[in-house]
């Protein structure tokens, strides 16, 4: 157990409240799926979205007691990148699976940014241009890269700003729309079990930005207390917000609309409670959101690599002099976001998200087994988290060979890329040793 892995920084203690810490998960989970995925994942579970939301938010919450407990027994800025090495030591499957989340991290960015894009030329009236579209991909990622570079503090207070408006905006749309409902002409259509468990798999990706709390717990005061109570209360919040949300939109709209409307049913839904004002305010609140994930992830992402590369026997492929410090791990990470937000469409980059991060949730998850009696953790409750992340990974995984191939063949070359690059690297330095 390598206690100089952990937090060991005392002056940075209370740059993010417990208040800020929640605002960040919330932040990490309420983007660019809530906006942008509600349509594709209506394709495959029908009006039985909210049922899928519930079924993701069951899976996560298995998963949010893993980080929890290993957040709360080993603080630091990076988080699940830490929690591989006190699981599996350092070595090459550590690295590997660090690499591999890094790469999940800038893939959910730009998923976020990609969403941001979606819901920006829809407030258009959908005319601006792809160049301009590419433009104002690229912009808004870099200014939540600035944002980073600023500090945690206010990364914090952003989060809290941005998502304190998104959430009120939510939930006045989500009341107005099940009053507007019209519960005699509502029937239930679509949705396999099959199908469900798919959307679940594709909606994964909402839930997935409890892990970027994690790697706030260097920065509070007393992570043993706040870090497992910030991350079930953000938990808590997004599942009510999302559950009242996709209520309230498969009560407003017909099936076949919804999936014709695709990425931006959420905005379409408040037209229709409130005609073009609540187009506009579902709209801004959708670029808030999206913003604030971008923030959250890119957060998350650089700390990751910044901490691993200073901590060499963590990973030597992340601890390349180009990652040798906070600005440069920002500045690689925000380039990845953008170069993948541009090459990739929305849904498959969603698909590529939710398949990333079920798998590295269930291999975590698995480390954590091995030091379950430092964590305090139940195994049996790791194990439950362990076999919904696959059962789910499996499912999405299966459809996405069948719909988007390129995204599962995009996916395994990183996965093996991430290992093979560690163990590259590692050979390397041994051989530079030798002589």
């Amino acid at each position: 157990m390598n206690s100089g892995l952990l937090k060991q920084n005392p002056k940075q203690a209370k740059d993010i409240s417990l208040f800020s810490a929640t605002a960040l998960g919330i932040g990490g989970m309420m983007g660019a799926g809530l906006y942008s995925l509600l349509g594709l994942a209506s394709s495959h579970a029908g009006t039985h979205v909210p049922l899928a939301f519930l079924i993701g938010a069951i899976a996560a919450s298995f998963s949010v007691y893993s980080y929890a407990k290993l957040g709360a027994a080993f603080p630091s800025s990076g988080g699940a990148a830490t929690f591989t090495v006190m699981s599996f030591g350092p070595g090459i499957i550590s690295g590997g699976i660090n690499l591999f989340q890094y790469i999940a991290y800038l893939i959910a960015a730009a998923l976020y940014a990609a969403g941001f894009v979606e819901y920006t030329n829809t407030l258009f009236g959908g005319d601006l241009s792809p160049i301009l579209l590419k433009c104002i991909t690229a912009a808004i990622i870099l200014i939540c890269t600035f944002l980073n570079l600023l500090g945690p503090s206010l990364v914090g207070k952003a989060e809290a700003f941005a998502i304190g408006l998104v959430v009120i905006s939510l939930l006045v749309f989500s009341a107005m729309g099940i009053h507007h409902a019209d519960f005699k002409g509502y029937h239930m259509a679509g949705g396999s079990i099959e199908g469900i468990a798919v959307a679940a798999g594709i909606l994964y990706i909402n839930f997935q930005g409890f892990g970027v709390v994690a790697n706030s717990s260097s920065a509070m005061k007393s992570p043993q207390k706040e870090l497992p109570l910030a991350m079930f209360s953000a938990l808590i919040l997004v599942t009510i917000a999302y559950l009242a949300v996709s209520t309230a939109v498969v009560l407003l709209m017909p099936l076949n609309v919804m999936q014709v409307d695709n990425g931006h049913v959420l905005a379409d839904a408040a037209k229709l409670v409130a005609g073009k004002l609540g187009f506009v305010v579902i709209s801004i609140s959708a670029l808030l959101a999206c913003a604030a994930a971008v923030n959250a992830t890119i957060f998350a992402a650089s700390n990751i690599a910044a901490d691993v590369a200073q901590k060499k026997e963590v990973s030597s492929a992340l601890g390349n002099t180009v990652l040798k410090n906070n600005l440069h791990a920002l500045t690689v990470s925000s380039i990845g976001v953008i170069v993948l937000a541009l090459i990739f469409p929305l849904s498959e980059v969603g698909q590529m998200a939710s398949l990333a991060f079920l798998l590295v949730y269930a291999v975590i998850t698995y480390g954590h087994i091995r030091v379950h009696k430092q964590t305090g953790a139940k195994p049996k409750i790791l194990w439950c988290a362990i076999a919904i992340n696959l059962s789910l990974f499996t499912a999405l995984l299966i459809n996405t060979i069948q719909t988007a191939p390129s995204s599962a063949i995009a996916l395994l070359i990183a996965l093996v890329a991430s290992f093979g690059l560690e163990a590259f690297s590692r050979l390397k330095s041994k051989r530079l040793k030798l002589h």
